[in-house]
């Protein structure tokens, strides 16, 4: 049985998208839709009358770990595929998912991520190279059979790997995906199941949603013990964005990526080693990604 789990808070706008995404491949036996808000739920609710294996949680609002714990929890199936309320997926991203995961020692697939921002703007131009540069590095991963770690915009995850997740977690993905190797399993990379997604549109917007995914490696060598993500390391691999570069212009906007990396990992040290700050002053919502 294959359960579907998409999380969501306060995103009327974008649900019933990410829904009808899902629901049109005919493959999940449920579609469990987990959220706080009425308006997100109101949508969802409407459209369970067309798609009859729509199931609605009402999280308590407190961040994803905490909704995931719960609508886990709630699931029927044996495999789970998680994937959030403001992206959506791509036509047979499920099935792309699923055939992946046919060998009994792979634990979790991880889709992959498309920039929907136009790369003829700055941040847009991010996106597209960030994004890149996660693809190429999934790939050559799973080609020489070293770690990785799945996209919490969609993944697959068998049900008896799902841990309990600490709920001030900030990246529950790379936490879920340490736990998956720490059983003995391995995780793929689908670069066929693609999931939309709505980049950051300016510079206050980039920090917040950064901090919150790269912040939540470094919070995790608190948590694990275990150095999954650095400055350091980040910065070897810095010499693989110029491919994308096609122009003076966008030479110029890869020099203030550069720049902006250096300050975000100040930040990240600053709020969540120095200020120590909770997960509720760290979440904040993104709303140029909406």
């Amino acid at each position: 049985m294959i359960s579907v789990i998409i999380t969501a808070f306060k995103e009327p706008k974008t649900i019933g998208r990410a829904i009808s995404a899902i629901a049109k491949q005919k493959i999940a036996d449920e579609i469990i839709v987990s959220a706080p808000d009425n308006e997100t739920l109101s949508v969802a609710k409407r459209l369970s009358s067309k798609y009859k294996n729509i199931v609605l949680v009402r999280d308590k609002g407190v961040g994803k770990p905490a909704a995931l714990n719960l609508a886990v929890s709630k699931a029927k199936g044996d495999i789970l595929i998680l994937t959030d309320g403001d992206v959506y997926v791509s036509k047979y991203s499920l099935k792309h998912l699923l055939k992946k995961m046919e060998e009994s020692n792979i634990g979790a697939v991880s889709g992959n991520p498309v920039s929907l921002n136009p790369k003829t703007n700055k941040y847009g131009f991010w996106a597209y190279m960030l994004t890149g540069v996660a693809d190429e590095i999934r790939k050559e991963s799973v080609s020489k059979d070293k770690r990785f770690f799945c996209s919490g915009y969609l993944f697959a995850i068998r049900r008896k790997l799902f841990p309990k997740l600490p709920e001030n977690l900030l990246s529950e993905d790379g936490y879920i995906s340490h736990k998956v190797y720490q059983k003995g399993f391995k995780i793929k990379y689908s670069e066929d199941a693609k999931v939309f997604v709505k980049y950051p549109d300016n510079f206050s917007d980039w920090i917040k949603q950064k901090k919150r995914s790269a912040g939540g490696y470094n919070q995790m060598k608190i948590i694990i013990g275990t150095q999954m993500r650095s400055f350091s390391s980040e910065s070897r691999g810095t010499f693989r964005f110029f491919k994308f570069v096609k122009s003076i212009k966008q030479l110029w906007w890869l020099l203030e990526l550069l720049f902006a990396r250096l300050y975000l990992w100040y930040v990240i040290y600053r709020d969540i080693n120095l200020r120590k700050k909770s997960h509720k002053e760290l979440w904040l919502r993104v709303e140029s990604t909406k």
